[in-house]
């Protein structure tokens, strides 16, 4: 194989994030104008929006798990030109049901990038690097997000701004499958395929041709290469439940702690401080910025940290935050300083959620399963996290409208402390440790509680 680049590689690699975060990102911009040309009533807005989620899901638990038999890159490929036939499709629908069809789409590639990423880079990453390559993916996710608010800013004043809001996704869709064309295959997977001169090359590229890693590494693969793909039986095992219960916890818990409903909330807190509305437009960039930021710092430091106890670090400060947030924003129309507290509340939350959670939900969930089923359960994690945020944004107006808004941000407050009992009892440490040690460590908590079985019963 001939030598890449290792930046190359986790770029393209990671590059999926960014539409990943741009899809997301830039409706909440473009529905204004949707809405306004398309005349579209409430119940239609909320689907245009929420059709993405709804793509998300089925995406995830369609290409996800058809990466462990046809290989990471090959669907990493598939899930540009989706990216691609969505995003141009999206731009030029002449009516609702249409741009509804092609949201769907779209969010079908959102779903298999949230499934397929984190797995290709956590198995491509040596084990001391891998939090911070692994992280990249939340990265571009961030880095997609704040694409789509400058885009939103940028074409707003034209007529048709909203279509080449929606298009613009295309580029980056491009971008990523003419990059994707020179990727190497998952060396777990090539393994798997016994392609083992194949792998072994890609080691060696991936770890600076330190022959003594690769060796051992590729020895620990061969070994557990010899488990055929799994499947649902297999997920829900004994053997693999440890690995589900943190993939299904960590995915709910990053929903239910309120993150995607705080930054929908922003754009309202900053018009109540009085900010205009182009002003609440930059400031949205800024929020934007900030995250990008905020988890740039996050992956340079988690090979560094703990796991887990950069998350429970993230639910004490993101539920204090909350706290804040809501016995202030009670005073808020009657305080400017209240307000700007929020604002401030706000912010920290942000960088909470963008330092901790945000990243490392998606690095655990890359690493926790095994090989055998590793596409498979990161893709059921993925499906678990998109239905978890889909319930949260569809049942956030009518929360909000039966508690308030001081109230309400208590409740995601409480499951804030409510993770940090999670994280203590159910997620185990996976820092500086390979994936074949990880899951070794499966093997010997399942022998010890439950005898030395044969491994057809795993």
């Amino acid at each position: 194989m001939k030598k890449i680049s290792t930046k190359f590689i986790y770029f393209f690699g990671a590059l999926g994030g960014l539409l990943f975060g741009y899809d997301t990102g830039v409706i909440s911009g473009a529905i204004l104008f949707i809405q306004k040309q398309l005349r579209l009533g409430s119940w239609q807005q909320g689907w245009v929006v929420s059709a993405v989620l709804l793509g998300a899901i089925l995406g995830s638990a369609i290409i996800g798990p058809s990466s462990d038999k046809y290989g990471r890159k090959r669907l990493l490929l598939l899930s540009s030109i989706i990216f691609f036939v969505g995003a141009v499709g999206s731009a030029f629908a002449p009516e609702f049901w249409t741009l509804i069809i092609f949201r769907v789409i779209l969010g079908m590639a959102v779903g298999a990038a949230s499934a397929l990423i984190p797995t290709y880079l956590a198995e491509l990453a040596p084990a001391d690097k891998r939090g911070g390559i692994s992280g990249l993916f939340q990265l571009m996710v961030m880095a997609g997000i704040l694409l789509a608010y400058i885009t939103n800013y940028i074409f707003s004043g034209l007529y048709t701004g909203w279509r080449w809001m929606l298009g613009f996704a295309a580029v980056p869709a491009i971008l990523l499958f003419c990059g994707g064309i020179l990727l190497p295959e998952s060396p777990r997977f090539l393994v798997k395929e016994n392609d083992i001169n194949a792998a072994k090359n890609v080691l060696l590229n991936m770890n600076n041709n330190n022959n003594k890693i690769v060796d051992t590494e590729l020895t620990q693969m061969i070994e557990q290469a010899n488990e055929k793909n799994g499947g649902w039986k297999e997920l829900f095992s004994p053997f693999v439940r440890p690995s589900l219960i943190i993939g299904i916890g960590l995915a709910i818990f990053q929903q239910v702690m309120g993150c995607n409903t705080v930054l929908y909330y922003a754009p309202t807190i900053f018009t109540d401080v009085g900010f205009g509305v182009a002003a609440a437009l930059l400031a949205h960039i800024g929020i934007g910025i900030f995250n990008v930021i905020v988890t740039a710092i996050s992956i340079a430091v988690m090979d560094k940290i703990d796991r887990t106890k950069m998350l429970i670090t993230g639910s004490i400060g993101m539920g204090v935050s909350l706290f804040i947030m809501s016995f202030t924003m009670k005073f808020s129309g009657q305080s400017s300083i209240a307000a700007i507290i929020c604002v401030i509340a706000l912010t920290i939350y942000i960088a909470f959620f963008s330092a901790t959670w945000g990243p490392v939900m998606w690095v655990m969930i890359g690493e926790v399963f095994p090989l055998n089923i590793r596409g498979l359960g990161n893709s059921f994690s993925s499906v678990i996290n998109w239905t978890a945020n889909m319930v949260v944004s569809l049942t956030f107006p009518s929360l909000l409208d039966f508690f308030g808004t001081g109230s309400l941000f208590i409740i995601y407050g409480i499951l804030c402390f409510a993770s940090i009992w999670f994280v203590n009892k159910y997620v185990f440490e996976t820092r500086n440790r390979s994936l074949e040690e990880i899951e070794l460590t499966l093997r010997k908590q399942y022998i010890s509680k439950h005898g030395n079985q044969s491994k057809a019963s795993f």
